[in-house]
């Protein structure tokens, strides 16, 4: 229990220092063009392949979210079924 109220003395003005210095990143991320728009795009105009629209739209609506909630469902339970494999009980320690 004291190394919980430590850790928590600890990460709580971890946490408050670093919120105001996260919102004016949120906000300049807009104005910096990502590799994909300076550099890719240049690439894909100057070898004769302008850009198209995706086969599957995930930034509309909640699909890569959906997307992520499967695979996480997913990988959970095939952690669970093979839990005793992933993680064999240590020998000579019985109940």
């Amino acid at each position: 229990m004291r190394a919980q109220g430590v850790l928590l003395a600890l990460a709580l003005p971890l946490w408050l220092a670093a919120v105001p210095f996260s919102a004016p990143a949120a906000s300049a991320a807009s104005d910096w063009a990502g590799v994909d728009e300076k550099v890719v795009e240049k690439f894909a105009h100057e070898a004769g392949r302008p850009p198209r629209e995706p086969l599957i739209d995930t930034d509309r609506g909640d699909l890569l979210l959906f997307v992520f909630l499967v695979a996480g469902a997913l990988g959970g339970f095939i952690a669970g079924y093979c839990y005793r494999a992933l993680f064999p009980p240590r020998g000579g320690k019985k109940g």
